[in-house]
């Protein structure tokens, strides 16, 4: 009995640092509201300016085009915004506050777990602001909005995923600028070579099939079937699956690199 007290004891204890660790971080970015450009003003920017600039040529205008393009630069948003654990975990790394860290009475996992739990509000922002501005331009998730909170958390869900990747790439990378730049063009190829801003149709052979294997089209994919047609379907599942083995595979690695680091 006292055995089960102490683990449950040791659970939320652990619960608390990592809370406060991710407290931190959400204190972090209230100082420095610049720290939010990429999932506020860059959706926007991109959203707008690709559904003037291109939806006339690909959908034959503007409201034909929203359908595609608002998916897509959600999920472009939310798989850019997750390179930002990578740069965060770099930058507390060089700066040395977790050798701080390691003085307090706090489990070890707590900065790198509260970092991946306060980006959530990151995507969170990142899927407002993304929808929303599709919704200013006249789109409209077919399926009401039920299926459309559905979608973006399944959305959310693929970017906790791969933020492990970003910060595995964090420690193990020498230098912040070093994860920008592997992170953009990362995103970038992941984007434009899936179903985020045409249809993959119209792509070249030896295209396609790397866009139909890209993780970036089945999450689009996904989002487009929860929120206009209200179904669940293979690309959803897809997504699942691809998410949660990244987590297994991905995420013990970091850890045990991050244990040794600290």
């Amino acid at each position: 009995m006292e055995s089960v007290v102490s683990k449950q004891n040791n659970l939320k204890s652990t619960l608390v640092d990592i809370l406060v660790m991710a407290k931190r971080n959400i204190l972090k970015i209230k100082h420095n509201p610049d720290k939010l450009i990429d999932v506020t003003v860059i959706p926007i920017f991109f959203m707008v300016v690709f559904s003037y600039l291109f939806g006339g040529a690909i959908a034959g205008g503007v409201q034909a085009y929203l359908p595609i393009i608002v998916p897509g630069i959600l999920i472009q948003t939310l798989v850019m915004s997750s390179s930002a654990t990578g740069t965060q975990l770099r930058e507390d790394l060089d700066t040395g506050v977790f050798d701080r860290f390691k003085s307090l009475p706090i489990v070890r996992i707590a900065p790198l777990a509260g970092l991946v739990v306060s980006d959530i509000l990151r995507y969170i922002m990142a899927a407002l602001f993304s929808i929303g501005t599709g919704y200013i331009l006249g789109w409209r998730p077919e399926a009401g909005i039920g299926w459309l909170i559905v979608a973006s958390l399944l959305a959310i869900f693929g970017a906790c995923a791969i933020s492990w990747v970003f910060a595995l790439i964090g420690l193990v990378s020498k230098s912040s600028a070093t994860i920008s730049s592997v992170s953009t063009m990362v995103t970038m190829m992941m984007s434009f070579l899936s179903n985020a801003f045409v249809p993959t149709n119209t792509l070249p052979t030896f295209l396609q099939k790397v866009a139909e294997y890209n993780p970036v089209t089945y999450l689009v994919t996904a989002f487009k079937d929860l929120a206009n047609h209200g179904q669940f379907t293979s690309s959803a599942s897809m997504t699942i699956f691809i998410g949660i083995l990244l987590v297994l595979i991905i995420a013990p690695i970091t850890v045990k690199i991050y244990n040794r680091k600290i």
